[in-house]
């Protein structure tokens, strides 16, 4: 069970650092944070409608694992022996 709970916490802080690095790249509506770390960085994900959509879908994915893991981790130690 420990290696589950270790491979768990491994797992919750990469998709953490995901989110993040997802968030940020995002395309900016009122030139906040994305413009900030210059903005042109992700100009190429979002030249389309459909890499702006992709880029949302795969921040919404990463964000349900993201949730899952901390569900599974509040599960093993609140039955933890």
């Amino acid at each position: 069970m420990e290696i589950l709970e270790t491979a768990l916490w491994v797992l919750l802080v990469l998709t953490s650092f995901v989110i993040i690095g997802l968030v940020l790249i995002h395309r900016g509506r009122g030139g906040g944070i994305t413009d900030m770390f210059g903005g042109g960085f992700a100009s190429g994900v979002q030249s389309s409608a459909v890499g702006e959509r992709n880029l949302t879908r795969i921040t919404w994915i990463v964000g349900t694992v993201w949730l899952m893991t901390i569900v599974l981790l509040g599960l093993i130690s609140r039955f933890q022996i």
